[in-house]
């Protein structure tokens, strides 16, 4: 079956509408800080929270840049539960010219093919220390120490073909008459599918590859990390084999490590229900970025896992929680980047509180993404909100509410959403998205672009025009010439002068991305987006004059489809109860356009375990606008901007 990655457009229907694209495809604090943190030997008894390098730094931070952070974590936002600071990918690349997400060659590892850490980016390992000296002072602030990890062996160990370390003996692993190395146990035809030069599984089934398994993870407890995030095992990517045994090491150890599985690309309750067993939070998406599409990509799984009664479980080591990916929020880098944080988070405000209140409802780990030396009150605020801090770590019947109702002014008419019903005026049509997206290019409808001149400096790229009889703008594509780099070398190589980089616009500086596979993959630089140009592969095409636009990396092509909006995906509402009987209702709007959203107090015990309350008096705030609203009568009707929330605290007698 042909799997595609999409997209996503927003374009209303009507003769005067044009495109809008949405770079795709929020009780008091101390007792929120003493109870949110974990305690040895009940890990992750509520959702963990912490800070994370990725969003911020991609792979390139340094020692100097993580203790600083570290540092300012202590100080603004321990108080508020947030305890783990971790490093994430590729800590061990050594960042020098023609260092990259995908390269080969530029690691730093030692004689037994495991992962150490950069000495130039982290002059404390030097000595063969690895993180230890990193993690005593991230300890000394009152902090857990986290890094990111592969799965199974590098490309580069194999390659190297190390001998594999026996930690039992303390001397190469020896069986069946001979010391067995990296091509013994490499998987090679199971290698990381957004890193196919970086890792690859190894064999559990053989003694030789458990124990290099097991000598990472000794060594990571040597240094004195607390939290591991492992990647390229779960979702799309997943190998339960090593799950499986790298949980078993961990309960073996003396020191507790909280396991965190990345990405969750294609998951469902029903892969997520045996690994839930193993691990303490585990992603149930893709790569989330600071654009709306991702966003609003979330509310299906998070309902999913809630229904399945997946929220919170019992693992062999504590709780597990399905985990929604980091807040890119505040000060932020782009995805796959070799630079550092240079840009706002591109989420309005509305958006950002959405963001905030899904992951509160659905009990995600929140995980911050943004640098915190440039942490504005805004944002802080967001982040450390009591009431939204407090759902996350104690409320429960957390899920989503069906029966609510909206209208939404279309062109002077009202358009009516009643639970899966809808009543729409005659001469009103649906929404449609036009959904970009990749395809085989042998797909008979890969041949729909032609190139439009503008003037003799500028040409676009268009996709089918509508019928004559449409007004509607054709979706286009700005051609560009790639940008330049420094790097002698990757000048002389790559890219062809043959390749072109399309832009969203013919003044932005953000150019399309393709994956490399024909599925959503774990990396957001993969999985057909937009990002700021750059002189990787994947951001280059070739326009064929078949009428085809493909991609010079992964040789898919562009195909943009269009599907309609059902509108009950337009308005979303989740609900919770609290600790000391209030309840918790959030109204969420997908929709572009402010909405009106209704809810009946009496179908609450729908879906709470609480009497029915129609005769019950009922006063309720709205907390983002920090209104009293008073006493309820019998419905709750809120006006809610457009991609915005309203987060209501209802207490009834």
């Amino acid at each position: 079956m042909r799997k595609e990655v999409f997209v996503f457009f927003n374009y209303l229907s009507s003769s005067t509408s044009s495109f809008l694209l949405l770079l795709l495809l929020p009780l008091s604090l101390c007792s929120v800080s003493a109870q949110a943190t974990n305690r040895e030997g009940s890990h992750a008894s509520t959702p963990p929270r912490g800070w994370n390098s990725y969003d911020s730094f991609c792979w390139t931070i340094s020692e100097e840049e993580f203790l600083q952070s570290a540092e300012i974590v202590s100080q603004k936002l321990k108080a508020h539960g947030y305890e783990y600071v971790v490093v994430d990918y590729l800590w061990y690349r050594r960042k020098v010219p023609g260092a990259y997400v995908d390269s080969l060659g530029y690691d730093v590892i030692d004689e037994w093919g495991r992962m150490i850490p950069d000495p130039g980016r982290w002059p404390s390992s030097r000595g063969g220390k690895g993180f230890t000296e990193v993690a005593n002072k991230v300890h000394r602030m009152g902090l857990k120490f986290g890094i990111h990890v592969m799965r199974g062996i590098s490309t580069q160990a194999v390659n190297a073909n190390t001998p594999i370390l026996d930690t039992d003996k303390g001397s190469a692993y020896v069986g069946s008459g001979k010391v067995w190395r990296a091509q013994d146990v490499a998987r090679k035809e199971r290698a990381c599918a957004w890193m196919t030069h970086g890792f690859m599984s190894v064999n559990t089934n053989l003694g030789a590859g458990r124990a290099f398994l097991k000598s990472l993870y000794e060594q990571y407890a040597e240094w004195g990390v607390d939290f591991v995030k492992h990647d390229c095992v779960f979702g799309d990517d997943l190998d339960l084999d090593e799950i499986t045994y790298v949980s078993d090491v961990l309960q073996q150890l003396k020191r507790p490590i909280l396991y965190s599985l990345s990405p969750g690309t294609s998951v469902t309750p029903a892969m997520a229900k045996p690994v839930s067993a193993l691990v303490n939070m585990y992603r149930i998406t893709g790569d989330d970025w600071d654009n709306w599409g991702d966003v609003a990509a979330h509310f299906d799984v998070s309902r999913d896992m809630a229904s399945a009664g997946l929220i919170g479980r019992d693992s062999r080591s504590g709780k597990s929680w399905p985990d929604l990916d980091m807040l890119p929020l505040g000060w932020l880098t782009d995805p796959g980047s070799n630079d550092g944080p240079h840009r706002y988070s591109r989420l309005t405000l509305h958006e950002q509180r959405t963001q905030m209140t899904l992951w509160g409802f659905a009990r995600s780990p929140l995980m911050f993404g943004g640098d915190v030396r440039k942490l504005d009150d805004t944002t802080l605020g967001l982040i450390t909100n009591p009431t939204l801090l407090n759902i996350n770590s104690f409320s429960s019947n957390n899920k989503e509410f069906p029966y609510v109702t909206a209208s939404t002014a279309v062109r002077g008419k009202n358009l009516m959403k009643t639970g899966q019903l809808r009543r729409v005026p005659a001469d009103v049509r649906e929404p449609e998205i036009k959904v970009l997206g990749l395809t085989s290019c042998t797909d008979s409808e890969a041949d729909g672009w032609s190139v439009t001149v503008i003037d003799h400096d500028l040409e676009k790229i268009c996709w089918k025009a509508e019928s004559h009889k449409s007004k509607k703008q054709p979706l286009c594509l700005y051609k560009r010439n790639p940008p330049l780099t420094s790097d002698e070398e990757m000048i002389s190589s790559w890219p062809p002068q043959s390749k072109l980089q399309l832009s969203a616009s013919c003044s932005m500086d953000i150019c399309l991305d393709a994956s490399p596979k024909q599925r959503l993959t774990a990396r957001e630089i993969k999985r057909g987006t937009f990002s700021r140009c750059r002189w990787e592969a994947n951001q280059m095409w070739e326009f064929h004059g078949n009428g085809s636009l493909v991609n010079s990396y992964s040789r898919q092509c562009a195909v943009v489809r269009k599907i309609k909006v059902n509108g009950v995906s337009g308005v979303r509402s989740w609900v919770a109860t609290g600790r000391e009987g209030e309840i918790y209702m959030a109204f969420f709007n997908l929709n572009p356009r402010s909405t009106t959203i209704t809810a009946q107090i009496s179908d609450l015990g729908k879906v709470l375990p609480v009497k029915v309350l129609s005769n019950a008096t009922c006063n309720y705030m709205e907390v983002w606008s920090n209104r009293d609203l008073g006493t309820i009568a019998q419905t709750i009707s809120y006006a809610v901007e457009g991609h915005g929330t309203a987060l209501f605290v209802l207490r009834c007698q």
